[in-house]
């Protein structure tokens, strides 16, 4: 591709192109699925929901018999919707039973181009009210709990969206999901711009025109999702307003997860297929913890550990399924992973269900004066612009660090120049020693990705490896021996000193080196022998 400039403003960097750009035919960043949750939300409060009873005329201990009385009118409209459009209702008794696949198995075999394609009906789990009794105070109150209840699945081919459902709760608070697909969203964009493309599965393996393709998706961050979804809410879910109805109150949208993804379409799948070992192989093996807590946008000390006051868990995980291998990394429930789609689509994507890890620039709620700050992100449709904004960063950050990945020459030949002794301008350097616990500790501290872009001082090279703070005698000699340090990494051209400052950065080939010495210091033999095989 030719176009790289564009492509590292749609949220690809310059680092990954300058490796790769050569076998990139094109490069797509937009959310890929969205799925959105309606809610009356002072329903979901017992309280309220009693209030609501109440201002319904309706008895606690007959709730149960006004819950069924429009638990039948919400099915019965699901019905006669079926019904005017000729298409089926069907139970789906069992969880292994694909309702997207028989979805499109059906629009395909009947030809439902637009529309209506079926009404899938399955008794799934759900959060819904039941009648309880105190035996303290010896009253009964209503009770929010898991439960199971009938869910009515609506299928549809939207002129927009593509295949997409909307997935009705018949029980009290009748909670509305409905769940979309961005590439099927763009497929039909596409078409009607009358870009060629060829799509396979849920990506796109080829492109004609991917800058004006990306301006499509662009453009979807500036939909109106409000009047959208409830166009969808008013299709699928008729008695809607009358529900809402008693306290005055419009049904509530949020996006309950969201999954941003930039896809990097090579040339052909041979090609992906010489880097995607490696690939997998640097992610798995040398990003640390605190490496997956900044893809996702969390703060780091200087120290480089995890900040004391971090609670929850990172992990990372390496799973086969059959389409390719895929990695992820999750940090409290979010995640950044990657995997090959149809074999030639690199696929980088963050899923997003917990937004308020994140923060948004925005008023506060009922400021007057609607003063910026920085806040949490919600999980209103109001926020989704930002959770686009984020997972895009996050995703650049892991192009970022894969950029670095060495796949095709042999350590040996990577490792040869640095592991001897070199003579530069008559000088004479010793040669380094990965596997040693100083030069290792030495080679990780300049490799961190914090000096990316800044670049690395004596000052935070000596916070790394000295974080024990000494006198100022001790600082003398320790800045003393950072200084012979740093110049045994430009003498091996390693390193090299920004002109006009006190820093220095990791040379293309420093990072290249580093990245194969460090997976190597951290592959165990196991490891090692598999991705030789």
């Amino acid at each position: 591709m030719k176009t790289n400039t564009l492509a590292t403003q749609d949220g690809v960097p310059q680092s990954f192109l300058t490796k790769f750009g050569q076998h990139v035919t094109a490069i797509l960043c937009g959310f890929d699925r969205l799925r959105f949750r309606a809610t009356q939300r002072l329903l979901f409060q017992p309280n309220s929901m009693e209030a609501y009873l109440a201002t319904c005329k309706v008895l606690i201990k007959n709730f149960k018999t006004f819950a069924e009385g429009i638990t039948q009118r919400v099915k019965a409209a699901a019905y006669q919707a079926a019904a005017k459009a000729q298409r089926p209702v069907r139970y789906l008794g069992g969880g292994e039973i694909n309702k997207e696949d028989l979805a499109r198995q059906l629009a395909r075999q009947d030809g439902i181009a637009k529309g209506l394609i079926a009404v899938f009906t399955a008794v799934e789990p759900c959060l819904s009210y039941s009648v309880r009794g105190d035996p303290q105070t010896k009253e009964i109150h209503l009770v929010l709990e898991t439960r199971k209840c009938l869910h009515l699945y609506h299928y549809y081919q939207h002129p927009d969206f593509g295949l997409m459902h909307v997935r009705v709760q018949t029980w009290f608070p009748f909670t509305v999901d409905v769940c979309l697909n961005g590439r099927e969203w763009l497929a039909r964009q596409m078409d009607r711009a009358g870009i060629g493309y060829v799509q396979r599965d849920n990506c796109f393996t080829r492109v004609e025109h991917p800058a004006k393709a990306q301006a499509l998706l662009i453009e979807q961050g500036r939909t109106d999702w409000p009047k959208v979804l409830d166009g969808l809410l008013a299709q699928a879910h008729p008695l809607h307003e009358e529900i809402g109805r008693p306290f005055h109150q419009a049904y509530y949208w949020s996006a309950t997860q969201t999954e941003y993804a930039t896809d990097v379409l090579f040339q052909d799948a041979p090609t992906l297929a010489g880097w995607y070992r490696p690939f997998l192989h640097h992610g798995i093996s040398t990003f640390k913890s605190v490496d997956v807590l900044r893809f996702l946008g969390h703060s780091v000390p200087a120290t480089g550990n995890v900040h004391a006051n971090f609670k929850g868990e990172v992990t990372s995980s390496l799973k086969q399924r059959p389409e390719g291998v895929r990695l992820r990394h999750t940090v409290n429930g979010n995640s950044v992973k990657v995997y090959d789609k149809q074999g030639s689509v690199l696929r980088v994507e963050t899923p997003i269900v917990h937004p308020e890890h994140f923060r948004v620039y925005r008023p506060a709620e009922g400021d007057a004066q609607e003063r910026l700050r920085w806040l949490r992100l919600r999980r209103g449709v109001a926020d989704l612009w930002r959770r686009g904004q984020v997972s895009q960063a996050a995703n650049r950050r892991y192009l970022e660090a894969l950029a670095s990945v060495t796949g095709k020459t042999p350590l040996r030949e990577e490792a040869v120049q640095v592991c001897r002794v070199c003579t530069v301008e008559g000088r004479r350097y010793r040669a380094l020693n990965p596997w040693s616990p100083d030069d290792g500790a030495l080679l990780e501290a300049v490799s961190r990705g914090e000096f990316t872009l800044a670049g690395l001082r004596n000052r935070d090279l000596r916070r790394l490896l000295y974080p024990r703070e000494g006198t100022a005698q001790e600082e003398r000699k320790r800045s003393a021996a950072v200084t012979r340090k740093l110049a045994l990494l430009r003498g091996h051209g390693l390193l090299r000193k920004v002109s006009g400052t006190h820093r220095y950065q990791l040379t293309e080939r420093g990072r290249r080196v580093l990245t194969a010495l460090l997976a190597a210091r951290q592959a165990d033999v196991d490891q090692l022998t598999q991705m030789a095989a």
